[in-house]
């Protein structure tokens, strides 16, 4: 009996299935349109079209052409609406109205081949099918926030929950989700709902990595609710959402000054008298989705400091009150009265009032929603445009203008001005050819969202005179018999905004704001989103101080092997030796520090020298010394700045054997007596090595060369001894003469041995850029080759 009922309960269950998979089977959009699931827009658009034609009834002439072409149209309209067609991908359910409802057939897919009753299995959480009808309504795709929730969300606060199937925790937050939605959503408040299941992208887009989550997106930035999850917490929480300074609070001290900026900010100004201290949300919300067009303030009835306002406009404390201001500060322009003040109410009144009787054209925005494109023959709107000034001569006119606007009753004539300095390339362009001037009066009908308009100057210009009123007048009533009046054409350039903020001040409010985010994702442990900045701030201070502790150790090492037991040195400050001096450092940038290579020198400086350094070493002698330091010095200077250079000077007459020791123990040997011979060095006559210059790699083994080559033109000499000769008496000793010929030849061997240097630094670039040829060494000569020679 119990093997009948389980074979029974088995066959039934087939038969569901088998009966939900021909159900669903039955429709199928993207077979009836022969396109893969993953077609695009245009390839759905273009399989419409071919069909269509195909399967018209009026073409083919088939029975099932009728039926056919229904099943291709509501193919088209399921695909190509993406919440329509994520719908059918997810839940194969066509109707968009209640996409998470359970009706006759509400089956789940399984794996992609199954579909089981959400009947069999009613959890208290998970599937849609159980979903809160709200939520339902409620639901986000990418696409959809993307295109209508970050632009609206410039208007109007969102709060968004994040949430998925099988979320245990979610339970426990629906009932409080579900008290704040019904109490913030008649404010004005936007509710979105994203599972995360099914909307993978718009989730990692927010950067929700958890459910469940609840976020608040303003002026397109998100920013994640992290309180216990309480009705009073996330009504604090969407307010703090908000910008401050939206509503200034008013009293009798500051009134005037709040009603006469009107033509500072261009703005109606309005007024809301209530009882309750703090402002009221719904009245923050409404001043954030007005602020581009009105100024709102708040006046607190309770407070001593409001008492002659409430007198001066006859408030009645029992009802909430607005008042709206443009201007006239006197007098308001509209009243409303309500205890209950509901945001349809609001919203109408402040959209009645949204501009002032003439505004100004201060940005493009202003300028697009005063003078609309004409779409039809019976609406056309049109502006009178009065081209102005700033300055005081301009204020009569100005006056006399507004005076006309406030008597305007014409529905599709709109008045405002502009100031010709703030918007030169519109005036420029209503003006160009014409003989009128500020002040100057237009007649414009926009035509184009290009910005091409007709016009018609109004002769005369305008001086506020009663006959400049009655011209404009008669014109008016003119175009509105005759619309062809406006003769000229244009096209207008889009206008400066003259509110904008300057960069350096929108530079810092960014920063501000990145700042702030991320010192809110430090103190709520957001690290999957800290991460990246994290990594790249620990990498880029890896770097900075690894460089400097790796520096700082490098001079540390190099001070600790560059203290000899006792040293020689000698320093050439400006090219002359100075005092001994106990340390080898890089030199100061005021000098040349040069050490002498001696025995006790010579292992520190040559054979033992640290790896990739080099010491340059100077060959002289003591009657050479002073002049070749100075040149060597000047040569040199501008490689000091070099952590692997080393200067020293070898005295040829003390250790002119190690000199040709080197040179015979080089494995190019013969190419540098080649080039010593070219020198022309006798045979019997010892190698002069004076001025001769050595780059040494100690580690390496290797030297440079350096030849003395003379540049230098001696056109001193002789110069001097034929002024000498001039100026020389004839009775002059021939002792004299002899004692000045020989000065003179002694001059012209120190300029000799001052030249023998002039090509060192186009040498020593080449040494730094590794290109001069290198004579490795299989040894350094020993120390006795180095010793005085006795």
């Amino acid at each position: 009996m119990a093997k009948t009922t389980v074979l029974y309960s088995v066959v039934i269950l087939c038969v569901l299935l088998a009966g939900a998979l021909s159900s669903t089977a039955e429709f199928d959009p993207y077979t009836i349109l022969g396109i893969t699931r993953s077609a695009n827009q245009a390839e759905i658009k273009k399989a419409y079209k071919r069909l269509a034609k195909e399967w018209h009834p009026d073409k083919n002439k088939k029975p099932e052409a009728e039926d056919m072409f229904i099943r291709i149209t509501e193919s088209y309209e399921i695909l190509s609406s993406e919440e329509k067609r994520a719908n059918y991908d997810r839940y194969r359910q066509m109707d968009s109205a209640q996409p998470y409802d359970r009706g006759p057939h509400a089956f789940r897919r399984f794996h992609d081949g199954f579909y089981f009753d959400e009947s069999f299995f009613s959890f208290p959480f998970g599937g849609k099918g159980t979903r809160d009808a709200a939520d339902g309504r409620h639901v986000l795709h990418f696409s959809q926030y993307v295109n209508d929730i970050t632009p609206d969300s410039f208007r109007k606060p969102y709060l968004i929950k994040i949430t998925s199937d099988w979320c245990f925790s979610c339970v426990h937050v629906d009932p409080v989700w579900r008290e704040a939605v019904q109490e913030l959503e008649p404010l004005g408040v936007g509710i979105g709902v994203v599972d995360v299941s099914y909307e993978r992208r718009l989730a990692n887009h927010l950067g929700a990595h958890r459910t469940p989550s609840i976020l608040g997106v303003v002026n397109g930035k998100v920013t994640f609710f992290h309180y216990a999850v309480a009705k009073e917490h996330l009504v604090q929480f969407v307010e703090d959402l908000l910008p401050q300074r939206l509503v200034e609070k008013v009293t009798d001290r500051n009134d005037r000054d709040f009603l006469n900026s009107w033509h500072q900010v261009n703005k109606p100004h309005v007024l809301l008298f209530d009882q309750v201290p703090a402002v009221p949300l719904l009245y923050k919300l409404t001043a954030f989705a007005y602020k581009d067009y009105v100024q709102f303030g708040y006046v607190d009835q309770g407070l001593s400091e409001t008492a002659d306002l409430l007198r001066r406009y006859n408030i009645n404390t029992y009802a909430p009150t607005m008042l709206v201001f443009k201007e006239d500060v006197v007098k308001p322009a509209d009243i409303i009265q309500s205890k209950g003040m509901k945001k349809q109410i609001i919203d109408e009144f402040i959209s009645n009032n949204k501009f002032l009787l003439a505004p100004r054209l201060v940005n493009q925005k202003v300028f697009d929603e005063l003078c609309p494109v004409k779409q039809f023959h019976r609406r056309r709107k049109y502006c009178v445009l009065l081209i102005t000034g700033e300055e005081d001569a301009f204020v009569p006119g100005n006056e006399a203008f507004l005076s006309l606007a406030a008597g305007n009753t014409r529905e599709v004539v709109r008045f405002t001005y502009v100031y010709q300095r703030q918007q030169p390339p519109l005036c420029a362009a209503l003006l160009v050819g014409r003989d009128g001037a500020p002040p100057q009066v237009v007649i414009l009908e926009r035509r184009s969202e290009a910005g091409k308009v007709v016009f018609k100057p109004v002769p005369g210009g305008w001086n506020g005179s009663e006959e400049d009123k009655h011209r404009l007048l008669e014109e008016l009533e003119r175009l509105q018999k005759d619309p062809s009046i406006l003769t000229h054409d244009a096209t207008l350039p889009e206008l400066n905004n003259e509110f904008a903020s300057m960069f350096l001040i929108r530079w810092i409010h960014t920063a501000y704001d990145y700042l702030s985010e991320i010192v809110d994702d430090l103190l709520h442990n957001n690290w999957r989103e800290m991460m990246p900045l994290l990594s790249l701030i620990f990498s880029a201070l890896f770097i900075l101080f690894g460089t400097v502790v790796i520096q700082a150790f490098s001079d540390s090492g190099e001070e600790k092997q560059a203290k000899p037991k006792a040293k020689e040195p000698s320093k050439a400050e400006n090219g002359a030796p100075g005092a001994p001096s106990t340390s080898s450092r890089l030199p100061k940038k005021n000098f040349v520090e040069v050490t002498e290579l001696t025995d006790i020198t010579y292992t520190s400086n040559l054979v033992k020298l640290r790896p990739g350094h080099i010491n340059v070493v100077l060959v002289l002698t003591d009657a050479t010394k002073n002049v070749l330091l100075s040149k060597f010095a000047k040569e040199v200077y501008s490689f000091t700045g070099s952590l692997t250079l080393h200067f020293s000077f070898l005295n040829a007459a003390k250790h002119g054997e190690w000199m040709s020791a080197l040179l015979e123990h080089a494995q190019d040997a013969m190419r540098i007596d080649a080039e010593e011979e070219e020198g022309g060095a006798g045979a019997g006559r010892k190698a002069d090595y004076t001025g001769y210059v050595l780059a040494l790699n100690g580690h390496k083994k290797y030297l440079c060369l350096f030849k003395p080559v003379y540049t230098g033109d001696d056109t001193d000499g002789k110069p001097e001894e034929d002024a000498a000769g001039a100026t020389r008496p004839r009775s002059a000793s021939r002792d004299e003469h002899q004692h000045r010929r020989v000065a003179a030849r002694s001059r012209s061997t120190i300029l000799q041995v001052h030249h023998k240097l002039d090509r060192l630094g186009l040498w020593m670039e080449r040494l730094m850029e590794g290109t001069l040829p290198r004579y490795y060494v299989p040894a350094w000569p020993g120390l006795d080759k180095i010793t005085v020679n006795k």
